[in-house]
């Protein structure tokens, strides 16, 4: 049993200061956290027209499958301010660009049925606003459209 005189309290004193482990820790953490960051902050542009190319491709299968069940022939063309579905109603799909910078080279037309298979075919969706953000939007007649890298 420990007696200490008046005054002399026999206590440990409070430790100061962070363990490695801790700092560690905190250190992968904000690691963590700014690599989310970092992919999360991308080109705006290239993101648009790819957004674009994206939906264009859903967009062209669902013209193909319209043309199907309609029994008529359905072509994609574009237009100076976007683009049309022509033998479908016009409130069927839509016709604009999510951004307005989207564009592709005018007189593409795309056929989408009503025949099962297509030819092969392709559109370039590139940006007004960045020269180098193109992406492609391919079939080859058997499978659906989808989106590359030109």
């Amino acid at each position: 049993m420990l007696i200490s005189a008046a005054g002399n309290k026999h206590r440990r004193s409070p430790q100061h200061g962070f363990t490695l482990l801790e700092l560690l820790v905190v250190v992968s953490i904000i690691a963590i956290g700014m690599a989310g960051v970092a992919l999360a902050m991308r080109d705006t542009s290239q993101t648009t027209v790819e957004r674009d190319a994206q939906r264009l491709a859903a967009l062209l299968e669902s013209g193909r499958a319209q043309s199907r069940m309609r029994g008529v022939a359905v072509q994609w063309q574009a237009t100076g301010s976007g683009f049309r579905f022509v033998g479908l109603p016009e409130s069927v799909l839509p016709d604009t660009w999510l951004d307005a910078g989207t564009e592709v080279a005018a007189g593409v037309t795309l056929n989408l049925g009503p025949d099962p298979i297509l030819s092969p075919q392709s559109v370039l969706l590139s940006s007004k606003v960045q020269s180098g953000s193109a992406w492609r939007v391919v079939t080859d007649g058997l499978h659906p459209f989808k989106v590359e890298a030109p």
